[in-house]
């Protein structure tokens, strides 16, 4: 199912936790095997700590790591932040405004230097980037096609399909969606990929099983 992905795409998900720099780096490492040139995107980091004379989040670094395109680090991540809280917030209180024009621009350098774009959200769709502008709002401004990872534990029905149904009122085109398996304890995990399948329509793109599924 992977080969019906495009080539530029945004990765979201039901929540916070439920996998998408897994996801993002799985794929990453698929296209790469291609023989194509793939780079990772991250806008908005918090949780950051200080290395080599800079702020660094680990899920940009992995994103980096399974790179093959090498780009200035204020491109893959224009927006990074000390404290692993709400972004909004973050910037609030580093006095920064997280402006999508910003993001927009650092893309569209990305999307010059390699085949595959693959850019990571911060937690789920309707996370706030400021006082008017959510994690939707960006991917319209990017005008990218969205790829849903649910986290499959308790919940993970209602949650997949609230997400489903703001992308469809927002206009957002999806490209498909990836079942993360989260929660080892789960009960009925094929019950529950069943129901998914058959409300979402489709197969998921991808399902990881617990082990691969440790980075939030």
């Amino acid at each position: 199912m992977m080969q019906t992905l495009p080539r530029h795409f945004f990765v979201t998900g039901t929540d916070t936790g439920v996998g998408k720099t897994t996801v993002s780096v799985r794929l990453m490492q698929a296209f790469a095997a291609q023989g194509l040139k793939v780079i990772g995107m991250k806008p908005v980091a918090s949780g950051c700590e200080w290395l080599d004379g800079q702020w660094q989040n680990e899920d940009v670094r992995q994103l980096i790591a399974a790179s093959n395109v090498v780009a200035p680090p204020e491109w893959i991540n224009p927006y990074c932040f000390e404290p692993p809280i709400a972004p909004h917030i973050a910037a609030a209180e580093a006095g920064v405004d997280i402006q999508l024009e910003v993001i927009e621009a650092a893309y569209r350098q990305l999307a010059t230097m390699a085949d595959v774009v693959v850019v990571e959200g911060a937690g789920g769709l309707l996370v706030p980037l400021n006082s008017t502008q959510t994690i939707a709002d960006l991917i319209q401004a990017l005008a990218l096609p969205a790829l849903l990872v649910v986290g499959m534990r308790l919940g993970c029905i209602n949650h997949a399909l609230l997400t489903a149904e703001v992308l469809a009122q927002r206009n957002i085109e999806g490209c498909g969606w990836v079942a993360n398996s989260i929660d080892p304890q789960m009960s009925r995990p094929d019950e529950n990929l069943q129901t998914l399948i058959a409300c979402l329509q489709q197969p998921p793109v991808l399902t990881l099983p617990y082990q691969a599924a440790r980075t939030p």
